[in-house]
């Protein structure tokens, strides 16, 4: 795990034995270690996710944000690999990229005036099943298209899900967050109970009021009412006035204009569902002082608990962006997905156990920054602007420096007494593994 977070160039198990030494010795137990299914990175998981739980006051709820990634590959036997759709394709062209797709949970660690740090709390490969040849026996294509309702990704969620709402003590609230992809009747429907869900929809969505009047003389109670407006309709009624409210995103507060209404019913979720729908304006932007003023597109969210209060509702969604900032550092700093293992097992404990790593890296500094300590990090350059705080929490590449620092000064400038006997008693554990710096600096160089 410290390999995963210091060692420089492609993120390797080779590159992991070589940053603590030992390319000298038998490599054979470290590739066992993930191809043998003996890693439980729940384990590691479980002590980050009650860190969090540790850190939230006291009636709080546990925001978590959901989505996919994928991870690119270069191996056509690697197990779980296919193509997938390239998500940073132009969106006038839809690209196909050769890689494995990964679930995450992130949970928001709350910190002062609305700000929240997300911290990975659950990281598990979610391939889609190989599909037979043609010329393959009729029950191999039965069994295809069974295993595509079973390991499809939204039914892969709600098993994490339900798993989540396990491991979360009772008393707490589960509050989920998704984009437009989990926001269907497999989530909605099949959500665990004491778990309210906010997530994107389309734009032209069909919802219903709830039946009104007595019920009919004769047949059957009609389960939806009246059709209420789209979400599109809804941004342009003008008879529905704006609502103002102030939440925490893009490094400061911001003041939203917000329309809602509920409760309201989706035939994809069914009858039993009631929702609340919410349309988020665009806030304006400039690309430089005195430029245009430009705008984004407006968002539409569906949430399971119409009775949230608002200002909770839109600060949690805003939350969720932090998991995006959460694929982006693991698979630039930390290089999650370079090592090029085949196996089923490998494939999944190797990528998990690498955002654990990165998890509690963040735990730790998150634990220090809430307890007022100052982390001795490296003052910025002078042309990068200052913030207007002057406590900051810091960055994922700062974080990486200091446990360098911390890791190899004594490598550096070694003591004088390291070398000492102590009076440690003879049972006492072997001592553990430290990454090697001359080792690091040869194999990067």
């Amino acid at each position: 795990m410290l390999g995963a977070l210091l060692g420089p160039g492609k993120r390797t198990v080779t590159n992991f034995i070589c940053s603590r030494g030992g390319q000298g010795a038998d490599w054979t137990a470290d590739y066992r270690l993930y191809s043998k299914d003996r890693v439980d990175e729940s384990v590691l998981f479980g002590r980050v996710r009650d860190s969090l739980l540790d850190a939230l006051p006291r009636g709080a709820s546990f925001v978590v944000g959901l989505d996919d990634t994928i991870l690119r590959k270069t191996g056509k036997k690697i197990h779980g690999s296919g193509w997938k759709r390239d998500p940073l394709g132009p969106p006038f062209q839809t690209n196909l990229v050769w890689a494995q797709r990964y679930l995450q949970f992130s949970a928001a660690w709350p910190l002062e005036d609305g700000k929240a740090r997300m911290v990975p709390i659950d990281f598990v490969h979610a391939p889609s099943p190989r599909k037979p040849r043609k010329d393959a026996e009729p029950s191999q294509h039965e069994a295809y298209r069974e295993a595509l309702k079973q390991q499809n990704l939204n039914c892969c969620t709600l098993k994490r899900i339900e798993t989540l709402r396990r491991d979360v003590p009772s008393g707490r609230h589960l509050v989920l967050t998704g984009d437009g992809s989990f926001t269907n009747k497999t989530i909605l429907r099949g959500l665990p109970q004491s778990c309210t869900y906010i997530g994107r929809t389309r734009k032209d969505v069909v919802l219903h009021y709830a039946p009104e009047g007595p019920p009919p003389a004769t047949g059957r109670r009609p389960s939806y009412g009246k059709r209420a407006p789209t979400p599109e309709e809804l941004r342009q009624d003008d008879s529905v006035p704006w609502q103002e409210l102030e939440a925490f995103a893009s490094g400061k507060r911001h003041s939203f204009r917000i329309k809602t209404i509920a409760p309201v019913l989706w035939r994809k979720s069914g009858a039993k569902v009631a929702l609340r729908m919410v349309v988020i304006a665009p806030i304006g932007y400039r690309l430089r002082k005195g430029s245009k003023m430009l705008y984004r597109k407006p968002a539409y969210l569906l949430c399971t608990d119409p009775d949230m209060s608002l200002e909770e509702l839109l600060q949690d969604y805003l939350w969720r962006w932090g998991i995006e900032v959460n694929f982006r550092e693991e698979k630039s700093e930390l290089g999650t997905g370079h090592a090029q293992v085949r196996t089923g097992p490998s494939n999944q404990h190797l990528p998990a156990v690498s955002v654990a790593a990165y998890a509690m890296l963040w735990v730790a500094a998150l634990k220090a920054y809430s307890g007022g300590l100052e982390l001795p990090c490296w003052q910025p350059p002078k042309w990068r602007k200052q913030p207007e705080s002057t406590r900051q929490l810091p960055s994922t590449g700062e974080l990486l420096r200091l446990l360098r620092i911390e890791l190899w000064a004594g490598a550096i400038r070694p003591g004088s007494f390291y070398d000492f006997a102590t009076h440690s008693p003879p049972d006492m554990n072997a001592e553990k593994l430290e990454p090697s710096l001359p080792s690091i600096l040869f194999n990067a160089a």
